[in-house]
């Protein structure tokens, strides 16, 4: 096993300390979320049920025998649990590069807790050296990358990804992000885009960064 992989292990275990029995867990998308799900077993007959952000991770939710049940008939969605590209000290993150963006952003917002796990490396002074993923209608994508690139971005499409959702990712480089909720805000106001992969508005509450000296926990500041 890769050091790295190591790492998303062990966050994926130290995530579990957030369930509670009876609760309805939301869960993510990635390699990271993947090491979370592969220790999930201790959890299937506990958890009420799970709210999935992509075709790939309701799949591995079955395959557990955990019910994946539809956000709209859920009240009370305990704890989210995703990874992230990049991730800078307020827990404003970077998301997308799995092209889930959208549905995670819904069961973000729909959480009471938003957990983000992820290794060190994807903590950052400031955010943008990831490319930032935008999911866009398919007939507007050109018009959105002129609108990106007037923002002082380099939108390249990412060829061959179609969304869950039938649309399609811009990735955006070369950008600084300073004012990650200004940004978040203007991208999302271009018309034909379904939403970016900036959570700003709605930052992760706890970050558990995998290191070689153990398990780091930062909270969001109030």
């Amino acid at each position: 096993m890769s050091e790295q992989q190591k790492l998303k292990q062990q966050v994926g275990a130290a995530a579990l300390a957030f369930l509670e029995e009876g609760m309805v867990l939301g869960v993510g998308t990635g390699s990271t979320v993947n090491a979370m799900l592969d220790q999930l077993h201790p959890w299937v007959s506990r958890l009420k049920g799970a709210v999935s952000s992509s075709e790939a991770s309701t799949a591995r939710l079955r395959s557990l025998g955990i019910p994946v049940l539809d956000l709209n008939d859920v009240d009370d969605l305990g704890v989210y649990i995703d990874g992230a590209d990049e991730s800078n000290a307020r827990l404003e993150l970077i998301k997308g590069g799995g092209a889930a963006l959208t549905r995670e952003k819904i069961v973000a917002a729909a959480a009471q807790r938003f957990i983000c796990i992820a290794d060190e490396s994807k903590l950052v002074d400031r955010l943008g050296r990831f490319p930032l993923p935008v999911e866009v209608i398919p007939m507007a994508r050109a018009l959105v990358a002129r609108e990106l690139v007037a923002l002082g971005g380099r939108p390249v499409h990412r060829n061959g990804v179609v969304t869950d959702n039938g649309n399609h990712i811009l990735d955006v480089h070369g950008l600084a992000i300073d004012d990650a909720t200004g940004l978040e805000t203007r991208i999302n106001q271009i018309p034909g885009v379904v939403t970016v992969g900036l959570f700003a508005h709605r930052p992760a509450d706890v970050l558990l960064l995998g290191t070689t000296a153990g398990v780091r926990r930062i909270d969001r500041p109030v």
